[in-house]
């Protein structure tokens, strides 16, 4: 089974006001302290390369036989779902969550349970609610923190709570970072029950050198290894050496991209603080927001604001909640303040 969202997200987002992007402004190179002479077409990448495991390792927190390298979070998910399920295997996933997630998990043949996380509480990530979902057939946990499309997080506690319910649980955190001094520390530090997965991508802006990793425990990222031998038995070299280099800059990039965030959130919240039609919860960090519609119907807002505003913004239904879309605030702060006003004009009209 493919994905629905990803195919509107490549062909129909795209607009001179794109609020539709989860991440960041993407990084240049030029900004990056890389020479041509770093840089190599083939180079001792088997199971991972060396210098770059030893740079995932020390960004996790973790020992390099526990970091299986990706090519994204995405990739990192599938191998991830696809090393510890079969089919029929019974899986509890959050809702809303990524639509991409559930893709991988239905192309595996795994049994979808679900979980809410509900609007009324911010989308707040509660162990409790967690319990009660789980069954005696139930081989994984899967949640997002920061939270996709909500931008809530979840701290350590929370995490470590869900831990303790008995199944193993997958932790994506490709936009953790974005939570900046506020975020916990990384579940698979919580022990072996966890398994994360993560990324440059989201949060720095360095999606193309499709730099994404998973933290488990070495005998699982043994076979994730081995599993990724069908997919990509040879990675990129120069994206290997490049992102070695820019994992060196991460302090650097990540005081930019809280720059920007900072300000565009400014933008944000004085544009929802002006709507009486919109309710959406203002959480101080993150990439994303999920206002929810309470007037109108967003389908139609949506393609208002594409056709008559050259506006876009990420429909609920690609989350399973129709009446909500999703606003990124990672790009540059004119754009979005003009998006955020053309967003207004297509919410009078609609």
């Amino acid at each position: 089974m493919s994905s629905i969202y990803m195919p509107w997200a490549k062909l129909r987002s795209h607009a001179t006001y794109n609020l539709a992007t989860s991440g960041v402004a993407h990084w240049k190179l030029r900004d990056l302290p890389i020479r041509i002479e770093d840089l190599e077409i083939s180079g001792p990448s088997f199971y991972g390369y060396e210098p770059l495991q030893r740079a995932l390792a020390q960004h996790a927190g973790v020992t390099p036989d526990r970091i299986v390298a990706a090519a994204g979070t995405s990739m990192a998910n599938y191998l991830a779902f696809a090393t510890l399920l079969k089919p029929g295997d019974e899986v509890l996933v959050e809702q809303p969550t990524y639509e991409l997630l559930l893709a991988a998990l239905n192309q595996i043949g795994a049994t979808i349970h679900r979980f809410p996380r509900v609007h009324e509480t911010g989308f707040a990530l509660d162990p409790d609610t967690v319990r009660k979902a789980v069954t005696p057939k139930t081989k994984l946990i899967v949640v997002a923190n920061l939270h996709n499309p909500s931008s809530a997080l979840a701290d350590e506690a929370t995490i470590r709570a869900v831990g303790e319910i008995g199944p193993r649980v997958l932790v994506d955190e490709v936009y953790l970072d974005a939570a900046f001094e506020q975020a916990p520390k990384s579940a698979a530090l919580l022990g072996d029950r966890f398994i994360v997965t993560s990324s440059l991508t989201k949060v720095y802006g360095l999606s193309g050198l499709r730099c994404g990793w998973i933290v488990a425990e070495p005998k699982l990222a043994e076979a994730m290894w081995r599993l990724n031998d069908l997919f990509a038995s040879i990675p990129a070299h120069m994206a290997e050496l490049a992102s070695v280099i820019a994992l060196g800059e991460l302090p650097r990039i990540l005081a930019s991209v809280r720059a920007r965030l900072d300000r565009n959130r400014f933008l944000l919240h004085r544009f929802l603080d002006s709507r009486a039609d919109l309710d959406a919860p203002r959480t101080p960090f993150g990439t994303t927001c999920f206002p929810k519609l309470l007037r109108g119907n967003v389908d139609r807002l949506c393609e208002l604001l594409r056709s008559k505003y050259d506006t876009t913004v990420v429909p609920g239904s690609y989350f399973e909640m129709p009446d909500h879309f999703r606003i990124g605030i990672g790009g540059d702060a004119e754009p979005l303040e003009e998006g955020l006003r053309r967003l207004g004009q297509a919410l009078d009209e609609n």
